[in-house]
């Protein structure tokens, strides 16, 4: 799947049923050497997105259940693990 596939669609945390953001607003940690994606690092935003309200959200790629046409659905550990 190329990035430009991804951009756009909506990250949700299925067990908390909460939106994180949207790909096109979050950062790639991206391995150098083999060129895959390591983690989503996602802003936490207030006010529809237009005050940062402080740290990321990395999640790992491990950590993405289901890619489908319009969301990602991520399966996060049941205690909040914000940097790994």
């Amino acid at each position: 799947m190329r990035l430009s596939e991804l951009s756009g669609k909506e990250i949700v945390d299925v067990k908390k049923a909460e939106r994180l953001g949207v790909l096109g607003q979050t950062d790639l940690e991206i391995n150098e050497k083999s060129g895959q994606i390591q983690a989503l690092v996602i802003p936490s935003l207030k006010w529809f997105g237009l005050k940062r309200q402080g740290d990321e959200i990395r999640v790992p790629w491990s950590h993405i259940k289901r890619i489908g046409t319009d969301m990602i659905i991520l399966d996060m550990p049941d205690e909040e693990e914000g940097n790994e």
